[in-house]
């Protein structure tokens, strides 16, 4: 099938820069082409595909000349999954580039005056650094054009969601992401089901047995494993669950099964059966325990949040009387580190399970002086609330990548503290939210930090103080 006439094929472009969102940048005629899976310095055919009044979207279809700056990807898997899109930038550039866009989000969405940022935090481990994965199971295996020509017979998958594709998944053979026994047991539950005949679940009829497997592990050593079933067949269930008990033995800390019959893959409102072993697994952070169960958040870099939630404190930099308010709390992980510095910490989550976990961990730790709440921040964080638990000295606020309600922010405003501590996922909303607080609030230091290598994703701690 030739190409459409409205999307031209570009020759020898030269990949320019990086754009914000992870894809690079180059220009034709004036206008943008934005590109994946190239570096600065690629010297490369694109095919169009998408052509817009100011931009366009390519894809690389023939390389004249690599760049100097390129790296070979380490992952066979590199291009066709979604995750790991940098693996071609050589890890220093992949700092430099993340340490700009915090700077562009800033200084061009926000329109701020900012202190020259503090070098970015990056990451001592670039493989094998994530705590949780996810994945799951599908009768639609992605094909390459190769296994296409062969007419493959085999369409059994466990592994990613192909990305603009929610049917589409990649059988994934080594995961760089997790450390072992994630791959190994990954592996050993999808040969083991195809042996036995077991159903992969089909994502366009929303039907099947095996669905998903999320697979946990801890700085302690300790692993979670949950497998996510589309029906509730005891018999197959005891089957599976069994041959990953006698499999993996003591090396799995907690297993556990969940039954998944909605057309959705959420299960935060579905019940977690222990099949073996504890209910939960745990992290270790100094001398505080955190409990992670199969539907807690917790951060998914542990190494890279405690880096992160030493900069929280240090920006904090409480002196034992203040009373401080953890906003967007989650499982009180911040909350809870902070304390030993405070008078009294309030922290707030929409979440009621993770509010749960957040009190059973100042518990666990025998904490005394943090107190949880649950419930939308706009609602709950009001005049009456602030009143009955005392106006806070301080307030560190790490909210989803939407940032910040409007009313939040003038709550906030209202509320006067000393000090704001702002940690984000995403620059460009934090730079949205600090624009309304920028009449009251100086900003007096800001800190990137690298959680995800490998990605264009890029956390970032702003601290401001009042004027």
């Amino acid at each position: 099938m030739g190409r459409k006439k409205n999307n031209p094929l570009l020759e020898k472009i030269v990949i320019q820069s990086i754009a914000a969102e992870g894809k690079a940048i180059a220009r034709f005629n004036d206008q943008v082409v934005f590109v994946p899976f190239v570096v600065p310095g690629d010297v490369v055919d694109l095919q169009v595909g998408k052509k817009r009044k100011k931009y366009m979207e390519a894809k690389a279809v023939h390389f004249h000349e690599y760049s100097a700056q390129r790296e070979i990807a380490f992952c066979k898997h590199f291009g066709t999954c979604g995750g790991c899109n940098w693996q071609i930038l050589p890890y220093p550039d992949q700092l430099n580039y993340k340490h700009q866009q915090v700077i562009d989000a800033l200084t061009r969405i926000g329109k701020l005056e900012i202190p020259e940022p503090e070098r970015i935090m990056g990451s001592a481990a670039t493989t094998e650094y994530r705590n949780k994965l996810e994945f799951t199971f599908s009768v639609h295996r992605w094909l390459s054009k190769q296994e296409m020509e062969l007419e493959t017979k085999s369409f059994n998958a466990l592994g990613f969601h192909i990305p603009g594709f929610f049917d589409k998944i990649i059988d994934v053979e080594h995961c760089y992401l997790q450390p072992e026994p994630s791959n190994a047991i990954r592996l050993a539950i999808r040969d083991f089901a195809l042996q036995k005949g077991y159903e992969f679940y089909n994502q366009r009829s929303n039907s099947g047995f095996l669905r998903n497997i999320i697979i946990r592990t801890s700085t302690t050593g300790e692993v979670m494993v949950i497998v996510i079933f589309g029906n509730d067949h005891a018999e197959s269930i005891q089957d599976v669950m069994n041959f990953l008990s006698e499999k993996f033995g003591s090396t799995i800390t907690s297993l556990q099964y969940i039954i998944n019959k909605k057309v959705n893959d959420s299960y935060s409102d579905l019940e977690a059966i222990v099949y073996k072993g504890q209910d939960c697994i745990y992290e270790q952070m100094e001398n505080l325990k955190f409990k992670i169960g199969p539907k807690s958040f917790y951060q998914t870099n542990s190494n890279q949040a405690y880096q992160l939630y030493l900069k929280v404190r240090e920006y904090a930099d409480l002196k034992g009387n203040e009373i401080v308010y953890d906003l967007y709390t989650g499982t009180g992980t911040i909350a809870c580190f902070i304390a030993g510095n405070a008078s009294k910490v309030i922290g707030v989550e929409y979440v009621e399970d993770a509010v749960m976990d957040a009190k059973i961990n100042a518990q666990m730790n025998t904490i005394n002086n943090v107190h949880f709440f649950a419930g939308d921040m706009k609602d709950i964080l009001n005049e009456d609330f602030i009143k009955f638990h005392g106006s806070p000295n301080v307030i560190i606020t790490d909210p989803p990548r939407a940032g910040m309600h409007p009313s939040v922010v003038e709550t906030i405003k209202n509320c006067g503290p000393e000090k704001i501590v702002y940690v984000s996922c995403n620059p460009a909303t934090q730079a949205r939210d600090i624009d309304l607080l920028k009449d009251s609030y100086n900003i007096i230091k800001v800190q990137p930090v690298d959680m995800f290598p490998h990605t264009h994703h890029v956390e970032n701690i702003v601290l401001l103080q009042k004027r």
